[in-house]
């Protein structure tokens, strides 16, 4: 039920789950921590589960989970915090970007700093949103479960017609790190013009756009072809309309649950493709289920759910959705770096290091061939600690 590494370590730290990689307990073991590790097949710990492992020592603690509002996880709050700090702990990571499944007042009350893992998963999550578009676009997934059911009798002029991509306009909500890494492959990769929404001016995604047009414009005029454009546009609404393909990557909160309703999907274009990589909640799935019954070339690439890890009825039988189970981080390289952060930011707090400046610039601390800084990578409660 538990494996241990370094039984006879100063500190001890334990995981909720098995990491990806060796280095992040190598690392642990060098600063000499005994690192624990629940090898329970439990997805989901309980209150009680995790006040077990705690015990009555503990300085650290890593949740290896991956989390969207509303999903059934580890619920880190006033209960789990208390334990931890009575049995001397420090520091709390999520072995993740978000930490919604954290109270992070509770927290701060009891003086354990909480850590994340952002600025590893950017360009993998882009890509896992960016292969769902081509996905869904070209049905790659109904054609898979065709050929292998034996079905195809050879070519057809109409077996699996999809979307062309090329040329077309491709919709980023939320035009953040992953947003425009996104949206610089869509464009780069199928000469897309984009139309994104955000609070904020993306614009280093806007000079790449535009240096893209200039410098691609005369090649693209010499073939015929007409160079990309871009469009900052002043509504989520106004992306829904336009957008032949639609990503969302806002955050989560209040103003964003159920961006997407009945009512906005009645505003897309009918044969359009919605891509979500980014929390479940921001679409109403059981709208969606509903306008992919009677939308037939309506398509979605889904990565996340609204009561992860089930879906609404209904979803799970429409040929029209690609859906796959929360995997936009799982690269081999992001993966074990989202281990190594996570580690790094207990390690930090144990150690009693100061906190790094820029928690996105994390190529420090995952370069195996040197030493990672002596910082935690990204607290993100550290002004409330005094950090």
């Amino acid at each position: 039920m538990v494996q241990v590494w370094n039984p006879n370590g100063k500190y001890r730290v334990v995981s909720t789950k098995p990491m990806p990689g060796t280095r992040w307990i190598n690392l642990l073991i060098e600063q000499d921590c005994r690192v624990e590790i629940c090898t329970r097949k439990k997805t989901i710990l309980s209150v009680e589960d995790i006040i077990a492992l705690i015990g009555d020592k503990c300085d650290g603690w890593l949740s290896c989970v991956y989390v969207s509002v509303f999903q059934l996880t580890e619920d880190w709050g006033e209960t789990l915090f208390s334990a931890l700090s009575r049995a001397g702990g420090k520091a709390f990571s999520n072995m993740a970007v978000g930490y919604n499944n954290v109270d992070v007042n509770a927290a701060n009350k009891y003086g354990v700093a909480v850590g994340n893992t952002p600025g590893v998963l950017t360009e993998t999550t882009a890509e896992l949103a960016a292969s769902l578009s081509l996905s869904a676009a070209r049905r790659i997934v109904e054609a898979d479960e065709f050929m292998r059911a034996g079905l195809y009798d050879g070519w057809l002029p109409n077996l699996f017609v999809g979307n062309l991509l090329k040329g077309q306009t491709v919709g980023v909500i939320g035009a953040g790190r992953i947003g425009s890494a996104y949206a610089r492959m869509m464009v780069e990769g199928f000469k897309m013009n984009l139309i994104y929404y955000d609070l904020y001016q993306a614009t280093r995604l806007e000079k790449f756009v535009t240096g893209m047009s200039v410098t691609y414009a005369e090649f693209l005029k010499a073939n015929g072809e007409q160079p990309v454009t871009w469009k900052r546009a002043a509504s989520m609404d106004e992306v829904l309309r336009e957008a032949d393909v639609i990503s969302l990557h806002p955050i989560l909160d209040k103003t964003t649950y159920h961006l997407v309703n009945k009512e906005r999907l009645a505003i897309m274009k009918k044969e359009a493709i919605l891509v979500n990589c980014s929390r479940g909640p921001v679409i109403d799935e059981v709208a969606l289920v509903e306008h992919l019954k009677q939308n037939p070339m309506f398509r979605v690439g889904l990565d996340v759910f609204e009561d992860e890890p089930y879906m609404k009825p209904g979803l799970a039988d429409l040929k029209n959705a690609v859906v796959v189970p929360h995997i936009a981080s799982a690269s081999k390289w992001t993966r074990e770096g989202m281990a190594t952060l996570a580690a790094l930011n207990v390690l930090g707090k144990i150690k009693g290091y100061p906190v790094w400046s820029d928690p996105n610039r994390i190529e420090p601390f995952l370069n195996e061939n040197v030493p990672p800084p002596a910082a935690s990578p990204s607290i993100v409660n550290s002004k409330a600690l005094g950090k």
